[in-house]
């Protein structure tokens, strides 16, 4: 299973081959504009293997978030219960 967290994109470089730093809160990582070339700094993006596969618009991006925080927050609770 993959679960996958929207990042937002900080910088865009090159022309022929465009690549993005995007922001996931807890990293930067490289990825690849080829399947969103309409992507630009500022949106929130779905990155996969190194490609940005989806443009969020910013909405959608919160939402996903906001769950990315909930299961966060389950899993540091889970954590914290076992170590009791």
């Amino acid at each position: 299973m993959c679960l996958t967290v929207p990042g937002q994109i900080v910088s865009v470089e090159g022309s022929d081959v465009r690549l993005a730093q995007v922001d996931f809160g807890v990293a930067v990582r490289t990825a690849n504009l080829m399947f969103t070339p309409e992507a630009k700094v500022g949106d929130f993006v779905i990155v996969q293997a190194g490609f940005a596969t989806r443009v969020l618009g910013p909405a959608e991006a919160e939402e996903a978030l906001g769950y990315h925080r909930e299961l966060a927050a389950a899993y540091h609770d889970s954590v914290a219960a076992r170590a009791e």
